[in-house]
């Protein structure tokens, strides 16, 4: 089966390495530059063009939305209008719900197959090989792109009918979302308190307050590092999705709506090109304090009278 990639970002690279690694035979396609001159130097197929995409048989497309992903396949290129029927399209990106239903049924009406199979884990699990994928659609489709989801995947959970995927990921995010804004409001509060950070951060990570939020951001708080995770910016139309089918539902979400108002603050005072980590920097401004390390803090006293 011959294989094509669209999407290089953070997560989309090391998936394209991994399926050049595992399959040998592939197809990437992205902007001209160090990353496509990577691939081509380690022997993939390389286009700046997305139409090239209908050459192959499966095709994935690792995109920052659900609007980009559809301008792609039914927008002025119309890549859709090349693909033959028994094409496979698989979308590995988060793609709201509502708009994931859309792209399968245009796809389908093509005779072209569709799984949503967005992944869970963070960049450096995706260099690894071992991502969570969750997907939706076809299970014969699925069962088909087993064996290639395993060179990036180490879980492949089938959720089910189309659209199952995007959801399944959502409720992810959400939880994650939750972790990460309480983490916010808390870790400023233990520092206006006078409580050491570092030995606050060491409580917290060994003891029943852990999550993988908190194992993740605590140590990168601690050492003033908001840049390891994906961009708030970006990351917000999780919280926007949820939003929407919660109302459509007319089912109430409060602790969901208040780490969303967490996440809107820190972005309205101009942190959201950072992590999700970066919510603390909103509490901190508010309380006047910052939760660093005594180190980071002391290195950043010197820089800051440097400046001055």
């Amino acid at each position: 089966m011959k294989i094509g990639i669209i999407g290089l970002g953070q997560m989309g690279r090391p998936i394209a390495l991994n399926l050049l690694k595992a399959e040998g035979d592939l197809l990437v396609v992205g902007r001209s530059g160090a990353v496509t001159t990577e691939f081509e130097q380690l022997g993939a197929a390389v286009s700046t063009d997305p139409a090239a995409l209908a050459e192959v048989d499966a095709i994935f497309t690792c995109l920052p939305n659900g609007k980009v992903v559809g301008n792609l396949l039914f927008g002025e290129g119309n890549l859709t209008g090349l693909l033959r029927p028994g094409h496979i399209v698989v979308d590995l990106g988060t793609t709201g719900y509502l708009e994931t239903l859309d792209i399968a049924r245009r796809l389908t009406d093509q005779g072209v197959k569709f799984l949503d199979a967005p992944i869970s884990g963070m960049a450096s699990r995706a260099r690894e090989g071992s991502l969570t994928l969750m997907c939706g659609g076809e299970r014969d489709t699925f069962e088909s792109m087993r064996g290639i989801f395993s060179s990036f995947a180490s879980k492949m959970l089938y959720m089910g009918k189309v659209g199952n995927g995007q959801l399944t990921k959502l409720i992810n995010q959400i939880l994650f979302n939750v972790n990460a804004a309480a983490l916010a409001e808390i870790l400023p509060l233990s520092a206006k308190l006078e409580l050491d950070p570092d030995l606050i951060g060491e409580v917290i990570n060994s003891g029943t307050g852990r999550s993988f939020a908190s194992e993740f951001f605590i140590p990168r708080i601690l050492s003033d590092d908001f840049s390891q995770g994906y961009p708030m910016n970006a990351a917000y139309k999780d919280l926007v999705s949820c939003a929407r089918i919660a109302s459509e539902m007319c089912v109430p979400l409060p602790v969901t709506a208040a780490a969303t108002a967490s996440y809107q603050m820190t972005m309205l005072r101009g942190y959201g090109s950072g992590d999700k980590g970066s919510m603390v920097k909103a509490f901190e401004d508010l309380l006047c304090v910052q939760f660093r390390s005594a180190a980071t803090a002391s290195a950043l006293d010197r820089t800051e009278e440097g400046v001055a």
